[in-house]
């Protein structure tokens, strides 16, 4: 056991967001933390971090065990870091003991060298410790993981305070990857990430030691990852077994025999209702009535199921049908900025979009997404054609709600784009977003992220828009909202076109793919699903093909030195002196790689790790290997060049 929380309660204002919550992680658990946006999360991950103090209800509720071997590392949504350091400099960091030790281990070797013998001792335990910690290793992790989350060799020796939001994000959680906690708490680890980058984060995590605690609306990544779901819904944390598909099914399976366990009790408790208002004033009933009444207050009573309650209905309609032909892009370019700072991304963009397509557009972060959309719109200016034909009636979502006018109500942002509008009107649109009784009257300044998105897709609605473009429209929504926008973009019969990071929602709608590369726009005429296999494909036919390349390389100049080759017979002669030594020194590090995992393993042995002699025995033994295998290793090097 990791962590563990025990009956744990947070009230707000009077209200309880966190009821009677019990957690516990296991040094092997791969958790996602789920619930709609609100339900208390993220207080949960305050709580269990010690940055929140839980409420106490009870003697002895409320309680946070660690136990004694556990670190925990956590990524809040919006951690970066901000430093004036080097990016080399801040991942070095984190291995500064291990740097001090080697930088000792110098020290003891100059030391030792002028005849100092006493320090042998000290020298072996240290260069012990370090190999057992993989100290030789530092600047390999530290590239494996800053490559792996999109940095290059360049930045490396950039200052952290040069970098954006984003990027100083993706550092800290490079930093954390490093640090390898036994415990990972990450609260939506993928923002910021494309999709190369989620996918090497994904592999990386899955084959890492320490057990993970996720909040994450990334629907992929959980199935991926998590071997189970912990959702709070009402205040109560409820756990499924298995990744997020499993606990889709299992959520059914549950709300549906709650909803049976429910109905069954509401008809019990309505037939002994019935029975003691007949009864209670009769003598001769009475006491069995006061029986019946005790049975009722002592009745445990089972909640109503809550998943189909306040759920949205979006529900987009058009009512002109445009022309089989919706839109052409001709030689457009896409670039950013104005005047002599203006800067072309991509040029010679081609695309024809027809009636009922819906378009998925991915690509890297920076590439222009979002700028080609604004391009289309005709809110940025660009170079070649892109027209809509005849009878096409946009409508258009802004990620960043930039549409909406921060000083109006709710109710008043509605009213002003559709004056005719009732009220009651307005009200019942804005009830199918879940947005209801005083909050209309909120300044849309003072809305969530979520929140705005919902006035949006109630504007959205109004329009009866018969093309929609839409750019990363589930960014701010929970999980229900971005079920009930999945199913109402499905079943709309109109034209879609928009940018999406999020998979599930690429893979449920994109009838076909245009895909931003730094090379120009390609177009794929399938779903992400399919993508997904070419991409798969591609990659696997490069590398088998640059492994050809390599070998048929190897061939000619192996066939290049023998054609040119006049050798004499002590030049021959020494060659196959040379060929004997490389073939001795190969078997020998081949002896040695094997004598080196057995003394690894003889380190976990209990009757080693608690018998100092014992101990320091196998690891001279190891240090000795280690050693003659790089001196064996360095030479074979020199004889191959």
């Amino acid at each position: 056991m990791l962590l563990k929380a025990d009956h744990v309660y947070k009230v707000f204002n009077g209200e309880t967001l966190l009821s009677d919550i019990c957690l516990q992680i296991e040094d092997t658990d791969r958790i996602g933390l789920i619930g709609a946006n609100g339900c208390g999360k993220s207080t949960l991950l305050k709580i269990l971090l010690g940055e929140l103090l839980p409420d106490h209800m009870e003697e002895g509720d409320g309680q946070i065990v660690r136990a004694a071997k556990t670190s925990v590392g956590y990524l809040a949504q919006s951690a970066a870091l901000d430093s004036d350091k080097t990016v080399r400099e801040e991942m070095r960091a984190v291995f500064s003991e291990l740097l001090e030790g080697k930088a000792r281990m110098r020290e003891l070797e100059h030391r030792l060298g002028e005849g100092d013998a006493a320090l042998t001792a000290e020298y072996d335990r240290l260069q012990a410790w370090f190999l057992a910690n993989d100290g030789y290793d530092i600047d390999v992790k530290i590239r494996t993981v800053l490559f792996g989350m999109g940095f290059t060799e360049e930045e490396l020796d950039r200052e952290i305070s040069g970098f954006s939001g984003g990027e100083k994000t993706r550092l800290a959680l490079c930093r954390l990857l490093l640090e390898a906690p036994n415990l990972l708490i990450l609260d939506e680890p993928t923002n910021h990430l494309d999709f190369e980058t989620i996918a090497w984060l994904e592999d990386y995590l899955k084959t890492a030691k320490s057990a993970l605690l996720i909040v994450s609306h990334d629907r992929y990544f959980l199935d991926k990852l998590c071997t189970s779901i912990c959702e709070i819904e009402r205040g109560r944390l409820t756990r499924f077994r298995g990744n997020y598909s499993a606990y889709t099914i299992l959520k059914e399976q549950a709300v549906e025999r709650q909803q049976k366990e429910y109905d069954m009790q509401q008809k019990e408790i309505a037939k002994l209702e019935d029975y003691v208002a007949r009864n209670m004033a009769r003598a001769s009933t009475s006491k069995s009535a006061k029986s019946r009444q005790k049975q009722l207050d002592k009745m445990e009573r089972i909640e109503k199921p809550v998943t189909q309650q306040k759920r949205a209905g979006l529900n987009f309609t058009y009512e002109i049908e445009p022309p089989l032909d919706v839109l052409e892009v001709r030689g457009a370019d896409i670039s950013v900025g104005q005047g002599s700072e203006r800067k072309t991304l991509l040029s010679g963009v081609e695309l024809a979009v027809r009636r009922g397509e819906k378009l998925g557009i991915i690509g890297a972060n920076g590439i222009g997404k979002s700028t080609l959309l604004k391009e289309i719109l005709g809110i940025l200016p660009h170079e070649g054609l892109m027209r809509f034909n005849k009878n096409v009636k946009l409508g258009y979502f802004d990620q960043e709600s930039t549409n909406l006018n921060p000083l109006n109500t709710v109710i008043d942002e509605l009213h002003d784009r559709f004056p005719a509008m009732l009220d009651g009107e307005i009200r019942s649109i804005l009830g199918q977003v879940r947005i209801t009784g005083e909050d209309v009257f909120k300044p849309i300044s003072a809305l969530s992220g979520g929140e705005r998105a919902r006035v949006c897709f109630a504007l959205l609605m109004l329009e009866h828009a018969n093309v929609m473009l839409l750019d990363e429209p589930t960014n701010h929504l929970d999980l229900p909202m971005k079920e009930v926008l999945e199913e109402a973009l499905d079943a709309y019969t109109g034209t879609l076109l928009f940018v999406s990071h999020d998979r599930y929602f690429l893979k449920r709608l994109a009838t076909q793919l245009l895909e931003l590369t730094p090379d120009g726009a390609v177009l794929h005429p399938f779903g992400f699903e399919k993508y997904l296999e070419v991409r798969a494909q591609q990659k696997a036919e490069a590398l088998a093909a640059q492994q050809q390349a390599e070998l048929e390389k190897a061939r000619a100049e192996k066939s290049a030195k023998a054609a040119t080759s006049h050798k004499s017979k002590a030049q021959r002669s020494a060659d196959a002196a040379r060929r004997n030594r490389i073939r001795e020194l190969e078997k020998e590090i081949e002896d040695l790689d094997v004598k080196i995992a057995e003394l690894e393993e003889q380190l976990t042995l209990p009757e080693v790790c608690t018998d100092y002699q014992k101990m320091q025995e196998v690891c001279d033994a190891l240090g000795e290997a280690r050693a003659k295998s790089e001196a064996d290793f360095e030479e074979l090097m020199e004889l191959s060049d």
